[in-house]
């Protein structure tokens, strides 16, 4: 019999499509124990993981995309590497790019998006949402039946981010075939494991917002790209152009990828528990629970990763500096400890909200309340379009014989398809 602790999550074919028996089994192991392949110091605890997310003074965000790929770029020495992290900050896998920076950086980048994600800019991309969600509705309601990744939660996350960034409408179609269709290179930004080390996936993110920033700091305007063209840091300076495009790319190609994941995993247990659908459609209420019992049970984002500046103990584990901790969000969603019945999908959840999906601390993810009024507008109006939700039999097999296919990732989770079918159109 295989010792599930000996597999090697980063390239088992069997984790990467069920990954919670073997996350369960190195947590009962011990919260922080050492994977045996790669050197990182799996953490499957909800509160040492919630710890680690909230001490970047010990635990450095330069490798959260990377983990141990490729090797650190110097060899650790001693037991405070902080110096060493910034001598050789350049040579980390998108070093420039908000997920891997640390303070004092970090919290410079971040103000620029929070100039961005205002309640008002919020609110009227919410109205946007509305419109939109019935547009995608009335593509596919009266068909009966659609693969709801690709002709639902793809090109709506797309356009979703596109509106709060202030894409051009005449653009908008480009950005829905190039990124919802997975067409370029550049489609798969949030599975950055998937691509070269050292490569950039954000180029054409970038080179596009780029052309747009550059064309309204040349002529000002009033909309949302005039904004964000002028917009400064706290101490009254202008950033540079690749500054303002950098954080603004990143959240449009993160949001994009782990909303899709989010609305796949809720939809899929509303089709899966046609009792959700009759108590949801009595009390909307619920809808918001329910989209936050989805993120903790599936969370899109299943590692994050830091790298030990100082040596500090977490738990009963001493982490010595230069050792890379890979944050498992989705084991800690489900630690025994924190939720009762962890592998339970359960409305009545009272602390569901409690859970990491979205991180915790300084790196707790800009688009999180984004991302939740984007699932909360898609299964309402889901439920308001069509009725008798199912899963397709005739792809993923009968109830008593389900067949899903998660994307082969260590970072995220997601399927890779979601077959559902539908009743008459309700509206």
């Amino acid at each position: 019999m295989t010792d599930l602790a000996s597999l090697d999550y980063f390239s088992d074919a069997t984790v990467a499509q069920d990954p919670y028996e073997y996350l369960a089994c190195l947590r009962s192991r011990n919260p922080v124990t050492r994977d045996p392949h790669h050197g990182v110091m799996a953490v499957t605890g909800y509160q040492e993981a919630n710890e680690i997310f909230r001490n970047p003074e010990a635990f450095s965000a330069c490798v959260s995309i990377g983990g141990p790929f490729p090797p650190l770029p110097f060899v650790p020495a001693g037991d405070d590497i902080s110096a060493q992290i910034e001598e050789h900050r350049h040579r980390f896998p998108i070093f420039e790019h908000m997920v891997t920076m640390d303070p004092p950086e970090h919290t410079r980048t971040r103000t620029l998006l929070s100039r961005l994600l205002t309640p008002k800019r919020l609110e009227e991309n919410q109205d946007y949402m509305w419109q939109l969600a019935d547009r995608q509705f009335d593509e596919i309601a009266t068909a009966g039946h659609c693969e709801f990744l690709g002709d639902y939660a793809k090109p709506f996350a797309t356009l979703v981010i596109a509106d709060l960034l202030g894409v051009p409408e005449g653009d908008r179609d480009e950005f829905r075939t190039r990124l919802a269709g997975h067409t370029e290179p550049g489609s798969r930004v949030g599975a950055l494991d998937h691509e070269p080390v050292g490569s950039n996936p954000l180029q054409w993110l970038e080179d596009t917002f780029g052309s747009y920033i550059s064309e309204r700091r040349a002529t000002p305007s009033a909309d949302i790209l005039g904004v964000l063209a002028a917009t400064t840091y706290p101490d009254g300076t202008l950033p540079a152009l690749i500054d303002v495009v950098r954080p603004a790319t990143f959240l449009f190609a993160a949001g994009q990828e782990t909303v899709a994941k989010l609305l796949g995993s809720a939809v899929r247990v509303l089709a899966e528990r046609p009792e959700y659908q009759r108590i949801l459609r009595e009390d909307r209420r619920l809808v918001a629970p329910f989209i936050e019992e989805s993120l903790r049970i599936e969370s899109p984002t299943k590692v994050d990763f830091r790298l030990t500046r100082r040596t500090t103990r977490v738990g009963d584990v001493d982490i010595p500096a230069g050792t890379v901790v890979m944050l498992c969000i989705g084991a800690a969603n489900r630690d025994p400890r924190k939720f009762d019945d962890p592998d339970e999908f359960r409305l009545d959840r009272p602390n569901s909200r409690e859970h990491i999906a979205f991180g915790r601390g300084i790196h707790t993810c800009a688009g999180a309340p984004l991302a939740r009024t984007e699932g909360r507008v898609t299964l309402d109006r889901m439920l308001d379009r069509v009725e008798d939700i199912g899963i397709d039999d005739t792809v993923h097999g009968p109830g008593d014989d389900r067949h899903y296919s998660y994307e082969p990732t260590f970072l995220l989770r997601g399927l890779q398809q979601l077959h559902i079918t539908y009743g008459r159109a309700l509206r």
